[in-house]
């Protein structure tokens, strides 16, 4: 846990008192970080017109992300190839990881939006941790930046021995499973019609003709690799052989 300090009065308002609470250092520019938890439904615009949300945040915070932890597995991991570094790194950084470090670090209740937080999808998570990202950059630098990334992503979070065995996408795994076996499968994706506020598609994972797994997903990416994973427990000890051949 990052040090606590005693705060001047200018910052002793809730939304600074709760960020310093989160970041563990006095920002210098707390308007930044209210972009960075503004999301793109609010239509704020500086006063130049640009827009005000989190998204251009995200952008310099996944770069600032992927140096930090590109340069700990360089100096961790020093038997490791170009390939090697690479797969961890995309590990690291995963969507899944990244909505999971979000959420525990209690983001969302900083997030500005007109829509419902629990309908803004599961990815606000790691949207939000960028944007914090990015703006800790642009607020006090990389040093910052590159600390807080350290102590409260690598830290916690980042096991390299245990991330060695963490699957990346297991739709690629499972395709590559199945061509390496010459197996016939396919993915048949239909909207789903149900009573939520958002679309939602539905697939159906077919094997040899044969339905194995099934699944849902506000996006076709989603409900396809949720439907992948579900396939890939199924066949979990054919493709944990064929993963270790």
């Amino acid at each position: 846990m990052l040090r606590r300090l005693f705060f001047p009065s200018k910052y002793k308002d809730k939304f600074c008192l709760e960020l310093q609470e989160a970041l563990g250092f006095v920002p210098n520019n707390s308007s930044i970080y209210s972009e960075a938890f503004t999301h793109r439904s609010m239509n704020e615009l500086d006063e130049n017109g640009n827009p005000m949300n989190y998204e251009r945040l995200e952008f310099l915070g996944d770069a600032m992300l992927g140096l930090a932890i590109a340069a700990y597995l360089y100096k961790e991991a020093p038997k490791g190839d170009e390939g090697y570094l690479t797969k961890m790194r995309a590990k690291v950084v995963s969507r899944e990881h990244l909505n999971k470090l979000g959420k525990d670090l209690g983001l969302i209740k900083f997030l500005k939006s007109h829509i419902p937080s629990n309908h803004c999808g599961g990815d606000i998570y790691g949207n939000m941790l960028e944007a914090l990202i990015g703006a800790i950059y642009l607020d006090r630098g990389y040093e910052y930046c590159e600390k807080f990334i350290h102590e409260r992503v690598i830290l916690p979070y980042v096991d390299i021995e245990r991330l060695e065995g963490k699957v990346i996408s297991y739709k690629s795994l499972f395709i590559e499973f199945c061509q390496k076996n010459k197996l016939n499968f396919r993915f048949e994706v239909f909207e789903d019609e149900g009573k939520e506020q958002f679309t939602h598609f539905a697939v159906r994972l077919y094997l040899d003709d044969e339905v194995v797994a099934k699944a849902r997903g506000t996006s076709k990416k989603k409900a396809e690799e949720q439907a992948a994973k579900r396939a890939y427990y199924k066949f979990q000890q054919d493709i944990e052989a064929h993963r270790n051949a």
